[in-house]
């Protein structure tokens, strides 16, 4: 495992590319011994340098939760993310597609908790028992570490993604709120239609066959460091979309029927 050193050091690298725009080099391929610990290392030592700028921690993500992404980066569980008060976007906000390296959106369910959970053992009925409502959400992912090799155009591993804050860099919540046993979540779903054409859509039951299971992993993995999930906290549950690029120019229309719409606009 790299040293604490190493770790801060990569962490001012995502920042700093984060703030230029600039990618940085693989970190999987500069330290071939790199380790899932290293790389939520980094995440946090990089989280750690944004609540030093007064960011506030308003909850967590969790990522590659459908099985074919789980195949495409060859892991066999999710990974997660921080969510931080300054990625949180407003429905119909309108985003400038150059302050991003890579923006690409998915289509989730955020879990807003109202009471604490913390493992090891939670349960899918547990999670659904903390919950105070379950909201649609989009996800703005984005890389900061670059997503192929500028030499060989190896693709980043999921030790890169993970560094990178799983790759996280704003959510937009959409204005209807349920209640969690309202709503049969694995059956729910939307349409993601950019500049008016469907380019993605799926239920909510592609992750991890319900999104609440996405939260109960997340509650066991993070008792692995001591910590849980907070009351009050939003959690992304993990996308049952692929992600669909952004450019500037594009309207973007997330159509969850009844459960009501979210839309996102790019300049």
């Amino acid at each position: 495992m790299l040293d604490a050193k190493t770790h801060a050091a990569l962490a001012r690298e995502l920042h700093e590319a984060e703030r230029s725009r600039v990618p940085v080099g693989q970190f999987s391929k500069r330290y071939p011994g790199l380790t899932v610990a290293d790389s939520y290392a980094i995440q946090r030592a990089w989280i750690d340098i944004k609540r030093g700028e007064g960011q506030a921690i308003i909850g967590h993500k969790i990522g590659l939760t459908s099985r074919a992404m789980q195949v495409a980066a060859q892991i066999d569980e999710p990974d997660y993310g921080t969510l931080l008060e300054a990625m949180l976007v407003g429905n119909g906000s309108e985003l400038e597609a150059a302050g991003y390296l890579v923006p690409r959106l998915e289509v989730e369910f955020a879990f807003v908790l109202a009471r604490p959970l913390r493992g090891p053992g939670t349960t899918l009925a547990e999670v659904m028992s903390a919950t105070d409502c379950v909201v649609p959400a989009l996800e703005l992912i984005d890389a900061r570490i670059e997503r192929f090799d500028r030499v060989t155009r190896a693709p980043r591993t999921v030790l890169d993604t993970i560094a990178d804050n799983a790759a996280n860099a704003a959510l937009v919540l959409g204005d209807q709120r349920m209640k969690p046993g309202a709503v049969d979540w694995r059956w729910a779903g939307a349409l993601l239609i950019r500049n008016g054409v469907v380019e993605e859509s799926g239920l909510g039951a592609a992750v991890l066959n319900h999104p609440g299971n996405g939260v109960a992993w997340l509650a066991n993995k993070l008792a692995a460091w001591g910590e849980g999930l907070a009351a009050g906290e939003v959690v992304l549950g993990g996308s049952f979309t692929a992600p669909v690029p952004c450019a500037a120019g594009d309207e973007f229309l997330a159509d969850y029927g009844p459960l009501g719409s979210i839309s996102l606009r790019f300049r």
